[in-house]
């Protein structure tokens, strides 16, 4: 009898990315380990309805002469690896061949490494490259002088379309605004002698971007009796250039954010970021990349979601759930970079305890993540994805609710009404009349 079994009901387990062993970057090696993937997706095909991956990788088999992997010429494969933005979703929550089954699939990984030789080869657009670095964008974006100008361009049909030749963000995107009072300097640091203690780590988009659904996680936090501290002077997660492929900035970065991240979890501080894609990488990724380093092992043991920590405070009773009643119905889109995480439904179980609130879930894709939404090349596909959610909203919605605002934003965007997009912890702050 063969030893393969069809497919797995264990647990997914996932392995260290070696991406400095000599064989990650070799390209023939690369497109063997393609070529046994893509036959083992072909004969499954369970993930054609997660992302665009799947159905350019089917669409390329079917319309080949051999109707099977053999017949796609490899320069095809890179049709493939551009449509993933490695939410994971395919591997938690699709694929039946994961390890530890022998089939040993990790697609996103997969797709990871194929970007990584990408990038190597100098094969990444300028403008991605950009994209791509939001610290070094919002720096000079938010600048008190600047700022207003880019807010402007960026609601400017006209100005979009040279925005969309020069930088490749689609001119229908919803893009970001940038604000002069960044999160560091409207953060208020207040002293307290609470055993709970969390440092807030801002991420870039709460920075430039979004202080204020920082500030109301801030005030949710010490609501409940819970120090916090904001973590200053750190260096953007890593997961805009991960999903480029760009390892050595990803390990640059991460080694910028050590030092700071170490010293606050020795002195007791678990750690929090308002972003599931920051979390993510910090609990899940870096782990994985440097794999030997003992100091992230105590970062990503120490890192929550927002309302994961949430549900601590809960099991210590040290959580208020004395909530005022909101008197409305929302969508809540469960954001991939959460689920994949394995935390559990934290989000759902606290909105649940608002009287009155109305919460219809959606937990499929929003299609955005990040850059994928707004480059030219991709935002179609980005709505396509993300459009299953938006027909969800209908005229008793009264507001779309994500853990991801740029999720949340994008579905608002997207939908046929006219509806906006708030985190999940701005509603809490709401319940508690803050």
């Amino acid at each position: 009898m063969s030893k393969f079994k069809e497919g797995n009901l264990e647990a997914p387990t996932r392995y260290p990315l070696n991406w400095k062993d000599k064989d990650f970057y070799d390209e023939d090696s690369l497109n063997n380990e393609l070529e046994r993937v893509f036959d083992i997706c072909h004969g499954c095909r369970r993930c054609v309805s997660l992302c665009q991956s799947f159905p350019t990788l089917f669409d390329l088999i079917d319309e080949s002469e051999t109707f099977e992997v053999d017949g796609v010429d490899k320069a095809d494969y890179k049709k493939v690896v551009d449509q993933c933005y490695l939410c994971d979703l395919c591997y938690i929550a699709k694929c039946p061949y994961v390890p530890p089954h022998d089939f040993n699939v990790d697609f996103p990984h997969l797709m990871l490494r194929a970007k990584a030789i990408q990038f190597k080869k100098g094969e990444t657009k300028l403008s991605h490259k950009v994209l791509t670095s939001p610290q070094k964008v919002g720096a000079i974006a938010s600048k008190p002088v600047i700022s207003p100008v880019v807010n402007w361009s960026n609601k400017n049909k006209t100005l979009r379309k040279v925005t969309q030749k020069v930088l490749g963000v689609h001119e229908e995107a919803v893009v970001p605004t940038y604000h002069s009072k960044r999160l560091s300097k409207v953060f208020v640091e207040e002293s307290s002698d609470s055993q709970f203690k969390v440092a807030i780590f801002g991420t870039c988009y709460g920075e430039y971007n979004d202080p204020k659904t920082v500030i109301d996680l801030v005030d949710v936090l010490r609501h409940n009796n819970v120090e916090v501290k904001l973590i200053k002077k750190t260096q953007c997660c890593g997961m805009p250039k991960m999903e480029l492929g760009d390892l050595d900035s990803v390990v640059k970065y991460a080694n910028e954010n050590i030092d700071p991240l170490i010293e606050l979890v020795n002195e007791g501080f678990k750690l929090i970021a308002p972003i599931p894609s920051c979390v993510l990488m910090f609990k899940n990724e870096l782990p994985m990349i440097l794999h030997d380093n003992e100091d992230i092992k105590a970062i990503s043991e120490a890192f929550f979601d927002p309302f994961e920590y949430l549900s601590l405070l809960i099991e210590n009773n040290q959580f208020d759930d004395k909530f005022k009643a909101i008197d409305k119905e929302i969508l809540y889109q469960v954001a991939c970079h959460q689920r994949v995480q394995n935390i559990g439904a934290h989000t759902k179980k606290i909105l649940g305890l608002i009287p009155d609130l109305d919460v219809n879930i959606a937990e499929r894709c929003s299609g955005h993540d990040g850059t994928y939404g707004v480059r030219k090349e991709t935002h179609t596909y980005s709505v396509k994805i993300g459009m299953p959610v938006a027909k969800k909203i209908n005229d008793t919605t009264d507001l779309v609710v994500s853990d991801c605002v740029m999720a949340g934003n994008h579905v608002a965007h997207i939908a046929s009404q006219d509806i906006e997009s708030i985190h999940p912890i701005s509603l809490v702050k709401l319940a508690y009349g803050l």
